[in-house]
């Protein structure tokens, strides 16, 4: 990046030159602000309106004393304890690269999802009813009211079904909840978005753990979900009922998301099912695209950043290569390859600009020297010596401007993907953290360097010159991003070192072709 910002980039010259009218890039840039200015407007202004909550319902975390029994499928196994489902162990997915314990979610002490109902017309199951099994179902029965359970699962999603038979002479009404308590150490995710998350009135709001701590929100929707993200992991709920209303708060050391729907009424002699779903699992693409039939709006809690136009196709890419190769380190050299390719085009025109500036120079300091006291013959006649050579100091901006996005795109993918986190490569054990022994960091400002020294002409002899004091100034800039870069994922580091090493061999082959 730094290798465009040199004593022969031309920017002293060309500032100069444009001391009294503003330039194209200028206007470029105000344009940008402004949008940028706008989007951050919408999205405040155009998010889901949530008020200070109020009390919809008593919140008991006391300890159940109904009978526990296990479900499992291949992706999941839980406990289920009357009305609550807790201890959610992650079949795919191991702690860290040296263990051999699963993922566990919501199994900390007070833990759990509840799905109840309250009443005032009859008695319903509480946390402490004994349900029936029979035949994989549980049962209940009070005051001619007959309740019935069934929970099974589709890979992450847990259904929960009630059926509610009426069987006495009078209508009743019953209102269900599902509630959501969690507890969390998760607070350090870095630019990944977690804590709460609702989806209510066709848009996403994130309401982070630090905001829970201070106050309370709640929503009202009719086709909503709701639950807690954490930076890999998340568990959603949604109950298919109308009329709710969402609410997110923290009391003591606990966090509590729960929904509350309105009364429904069910006639004498007939049924109403209920029908709850839960999703405890990775926050991943594919994964939520296949719960998104059941809960509305979880594909949209994978939280791609700003350049998300970047970072899904750069995902979608890393684990594509990765079916190919069997590695995600030699994945992300393959894609950082491709990604080189495809700019290659402007990055020889950077390049070639970069040696005509060079080139350029002697002209350049004649006509500065000759017109000095001009300051209009200088403008005029630098920009005749620029439209000579067909070039202009800005061309070797353009790689820099399309990398920036690609970098903070990849940053944020390699911070969400969960393949990731435990993906190996040579001696790194997790490329989506940095490199233990800071290998990968040095070897990065070393080629960055390499680069920045073949490509930077001897300095010029004028001390006082501002382009001279800028050339002194970026040969800092190698160390700099290396101390920079060894907190950050060693996935983006190797990126950037292929990049690097990529960088050379094309100024190698364009300086023997140009000579």
């Amino acid at each position: 990046m730094v290798q465009y910002m040199d004593n022969q980039s031309g920017f002293n010259q060309w500032n100069r030159m444009n001391a009294k009218k503003p330039s194209k890039i200028s206007g470029f840039w105000w344009w940008m602000l402004l949008f940028l200015f706008a989007w951050w407007i919408m999205g405040t202004w155009f998010k889901p309106q949530n008020t200070e909550i109020k009390e919809v319902a008593p919140i008991t975390i006391e300890q159940s004393s109904a009978e526990k029994q296990n479900i499992s499928n291949e992706d999941i196994s839980f406990d289920v304890q009357g009305l609550r489902i807790s201890n959610v162990a992650l079949n795919k997915h191991k702690k860290d690269s040296k263990s051999d314990e699963h993922v566990a979610l919501l199994n900390a002490a007070n833990n759990f999802v509840e799905i109840g109902y309250v009443s005032s017309d009859i008695s319903v199951p509480n946390i402490n009813t004994h349900w029936e099994k029979k035949n994989d179902e549980l049962h209940w029965n009070a005051s001619n009211v007959h309740f019935t359970r069934n929970i099974t699962t589709d890979g992450y999603v847990i259904k929960i079904s009630d059926t509610i038979k009426n069987s006495s002479n009078k209508e009743i009404s019953v209102a269900p909840y599902a509630q959501i308590t969690q507890s969390t150490n998760d607070k350090t995710a870095s630019v990944v978005e977690t804590g709460g998350v609702v989806y209510a009135n066709s848009d996403l709001d994130y309401v982070g753990w630090n905001k829970l701590d201070k106050k309370s929100v709640a929503y009202s929707s009719v086709n909503a979900s709701f639950g807690f993200a954490e930076q890999y992991w998340e568990t959603i709920a949604s109950m298919d009922v109308k009329d709710q209303t969402i609410s997110l708060k923290k009391s003591g050391d606990l966090y509590f998301a729960q929904t509350n729907a309105g009364a429904v009424k069910i006639a004498p002699k007939s049924e109403s099912e209920i029908n709850t779903y839960v999703f405890t699992g990775p926050r991943q693409s594919d994964v939520l695209k296949a719960a998104e039939k059941n809960i509305p709006g979880i594909t949209k809690t994978m939280d791609y950043g700003w350049f998300w136009f970047f970072a899904q196709p750069m995902l979608w890419m890393i684990n594509w290569l990765y079916v190919l190769v069997g590695n995600y380190g030699i994945a992300i050299i393959l894609m950082t390859l491709i990604l080189r390719i495809l700019i290659w085009p402007l990055t020889r025109k950077s390049y070639v600009s970069t040696m005509l500036m060079q080139k350029m120079q002697p002209e350049l300091q004649r006509v500065q020297k000759l017109y000095a006291n001009d300051k209009a013959r200088l403008q005029m006649e630098m920009m005749k010596v620029y439209q000579t050579h067909k070039t202009s100091p800005m061309s070797g901006c353009l790689p820099m401007l399309i990398q920036i996005p690609i970098f903070f795109a990849l940053y944020k993918a390699l911070l969400i993907s969960v393949p990731m986190r435990s993906a190996h490569f040579l001696w790194i054990s997790d490329l989506a953290v940095m490199d233990p022994y800071f290998i990968l960091p040095i070897i990065m400002g070393a080629t960055m360097w390499l680069q920045q020294y073949l490509q930077t002409p001897p300095q010029t002899s004028n001390t006082n010159d501002i382009a001279a004091s800028t050339q002194r100034v970026m040969k800092w800039m190698p160390a700099l991003f290396t101390v920079l870069f060894a907190w950050m994922p060693a996935g983006l580091v190797l990126y950037w070192t292929v990049s690097n090493v990529f960088g050379i061999l094309q100024m190698y082959i364009i300086k023997k072709t140009m000579k």
